[in-house]
């Protein structure tokens, strides 16, 4: 019996949605052609065998490189022997410059140091303290979307600054009117030219710049100072004495590591911030937008999940526990559209997994994009079937399903985001139907993140 017997929900009464995907690559690919299309969309590059095998076994300047289908020999990878694979010179030469040493590139002792120090930050407990602030954010962005249904509407621009609002204010306890336009002018700078790997950022050791992160140094010095005063400025607020924190920043300028006593030093603290608002805000807002496009596509599933708002919202305060079809949504879009659709890591050691043996320096690829679409793994992979996360719907395989990464390295923000995207989420649909106006299709590219090669517009109508 195959996995997807066992773990995919029961095909649905009426046909599924399958929303535009991109065509698979050819099954060969010249070493500059790919380089070329990598740095436009990574999910380009895999042909329909990826898709299709359990492992795929390449060479790339003179190292095997391997990706991994199987939960066994991902587990392996990314649980039982973790601590062998770290990420590749590409990884760390993309995302260090906006994330400093922060969690998400820290290794060894220092990782473990950062993540003993952060977890108690993010316990469901202590999000729930910072739900109000989510909220206040949602309420505030659909009044002024119900002043904009006459015309139409980017909602994936609307999607970025209502996510990068609730990270200012659940971190810092403040609007972010002032700062706003300046964090996300850094995103997009990053984004449009430093953040594609380019041909040397592959060749060369990452003990020698290449020419782009000369231009990556010069940003990071600017992007730290911008950092450095948004805290300033919370410092600047004041802490009532006493009192319990009122955001991520006083969570994690108090926290101490439970087994050294160790605080984060000022420049450890910075990118501790810079990774939680830039990776929280980003991926919530695309996971966001992929949900609208989706529903706006499948009309009544977004009735369906309407009337469960409503219902819900009868009985009183939103009880998002209750809203199953509602994070259904969510789950199933995750799937089909992996805010992080790339783990990629470098074997520090030789190792043996599925019968392949590694060596020292290879590379292994783990692709949310290519698992979650699996044809072994799912029934209909391409389709949309939210009733395959129903309550009733036999879970998916641990390690076949990583919207969030899964061991040791799981997304510390998980249920953060969760509990953020279902509550607007939620509140959007209660007040509005989503229409597209662009009849084009989206098509995902793979560039950090799973973004729209576009921004189409919508139409929204009050409910």
């Amino acid at each position: 019996m195959s996995i997807a017997e066992v773990h995919d929900a029961p095909p649905p009464a009426r046909a599924p949605l399958v929303p535009p995907s991109p065509p698979r690559a050819p099954e060969t690919m010249g070493f500059f052609t790919q380089i070329r299309t990598m740095r436009v969309s990574a999910i380009a590059t895999w042909s329909q065998r990826a898709y299709e095998a359990d492992i795929l076994q390449g060479g790339f300047l003179g190292r095997s490189s391997f990706i991994f289908n199987t939960p066994d020999a991902i587990r392996h990878v990314l649980v039982d022997n973790y601590e062998n694979y770290r990420r590749t010179p590409v990884g760390y030469r993309v995302l260090r410059p906006m994330l400093g040493e922060g969690l998400l590139i820290a290794e060894g002792r220092a990782w473990k140091h950062q993540r003993r120090t952060l977890a108690p930050a993010f316990t469901p407990r202590a999000v729930s303290t910072l739900v109000p602030h989510m909220i206040a954010v949602t309420d505030e962005t659909v009044a002024e979307l119900k002043r904009m249904t006459s015309r139409p509407i980017d909602l994936r621009e609307t999607m970025q600054r209502m996510t990068l609002e609730i990270a200012g204010r659940t971190m810092f306890s403040f609007e972010m009117d002032r700062h706003g336009a300046t964090l996300r002018d850094f995103v997009m700078e990053y984004a449009d030219t430093l953040a594609a790997p380019h041909l040397l950022d592959v060749v060369l050791p990452l003990s020698w710049p290449s020419p782009r992160d000369f231009g990556r140094a010069r940003f990071r010095k600017r992007w730290t100072r911008f950092v450095a005063m948004l805290m300033a400025e919370r410092r600047a607020s004041g802490k009532t004495e006493g009192a319990p924190p009122r955001d991520l920043f006083d969570l994690m300028d108090t926290a101490r590591d439970p087994e050294t006593g160790a605080a984060f030093s000022e420049t450890q603290l910075g990118d501790e911030v810079a990774t939680m608002i830039l990776a929280g805000h980003e991926t919530t807002a695309t996971a966001l937008f992929w949900t609208l496009y989706l529903l706006a596509l499948d009309p009544a599933t977004q009735q369906q999940v309407a009337d469960e708002v409503k219902g819900v919202a009868a009985a009183g305060a939103l009880d998002i526990e209750r809203l199953k079809l509602t994070r259904a949504v969510i789950d199933e879009t995750m799937r089909l559209y992996p805010p992080a659709f790339l783990i990629a890591r470098a074997a520090i050691g030789p190792d043996t997994v599925a019968g392949r043996t590694i060596r020292k320096g290879d590379v292994i690829l783990i692709a949310p994009w290519i698992l979650h679409r699996h044809e072994k793994l799912w029934r209909e992979p391409n389709a949309f079937i939210p009733a395959r996360f129903m309550p009733g719907a036999p879970p998916p395989d641990r390690f076949a399903y990583l919207p969030f990464g899964v061991g040791p390295r799981v997304c510390i923000g998980a249920h953060f985001a969760l509990v953020e995207a279902t509550i607007a989420l939620a509140k959007l649909i209660a007040n509005f139907r989503v229409d597209l106006l662009d009849k084009e299709p989206v098509v995902p590219v793979g560039v950090v993140t799973t973004q729209p090669d576009r921004s189409p517009m919508f139409t929204l109508t009050s409910r």
